[in-house]
């Protein structure tokens, strides 16, 4: 069981890694989920962030519905795992107290009588909530609950790490463009590096910007924004004459 276990996962791993988007990664992932864990007839994420949750892929309409029905009445599986940072598991909707209004609900109107919530986490921050909706009672087996929990921490990491690297890349792409700024001050005023960075700061300041969208001006059309009152080169067009 744990060899193929490993085999398992790792495919998981390499197939939601291979994804070049974040809801590209999801949406694999939750596909996925449907088809190595046992007893998983939906699934869905739910992200979390310190103030609101939401939706982020489903293998079906069920799960849409089901996970926004959680968040409208305030109560269900995957807000419990993201609020009490554990796995939620319930082998029979109708019979669970822990939801009065959302169990009876999915059970009625969907057919849905297990679910198993589980928490996708890193060690530097919670990410949200693994949904795994169930048609028949009792559905969970232990080594199905061992595997969500695998496919769970595989999913956390690769989230993780496509945030990392799309931040990376982000200050990279800044880093280039305030840097094409620099240079277009430096050869329209005769200026060095450090007082070309500085007035661009300066501008930012003035103008209210964040530095790298003024920068993304200033490459672009060769003209700093109207309104700057800094001094210098400031007072200078940047476009050519």
């Amino acid at each position: 069981m744990a060899a193929e276990t490993e085999k398992v996962t790792g495919e998981f791993a390499r197939f939601v890694h291979g994804a070049r988007t974040e809801d590209a990664r999801v949406q694999r992932g939750v596909d996925l989920v449907v088809e190595l864990v046992d007893g998983c007839d939906h699934a869905g994420v739910t992200m979390a962030s310190r103030d609101r949750v939401w939706g982020a892929a489903t293998t079906d309409q069920v799960v849409a519905d089901g996970d926004a029905l959680q968040y409208e009445l305030g109560e269900g599986p995957c807000l419990d795992a993201v609020r009490f940072q554990h796995t939620v598991i319930s082998h029979d909707l109708a019979g669970d107290r822990r939801w009065p209004r959302w169990g009876l609900r999915m059970v009625s109107e969907y057919g849905v009588h297990g679910m198993l919530s589980l928490l996708l986490y890193t060690d530097q921050d919670t990410i949200g909530a693994l949904n795994l909706y169930a048609d028949r009672t009792d559905p969970w087996t232990s080594d199905a609950i061992a595997v969500a929990h695998v496919l769970a921490d595989q999913l956390a990491v690769a989230v993780a790490d496509g945030r990392e690297i799309d931040h990376r890349g982000k200050a990279m792409a800044g880093r280039t463009v305030i840097g094409q700024a620099q240079g277009i001050l430096m050869e329209r005023f005769g200026i060095d590096a450090d007082q070309a960075f500085a007035y661009l700061r300066r501008v930012s300041q003035d103008t209210n910007r964040k530095l790298v969208d003024l920068a993304h001006d200033l490459v672009a059309n060769r003209r700093l924004p109207s309104g700057s009152q800094t001094g210098g080169a400031g007072d200078h067009d940047t476009s050519q004459s």
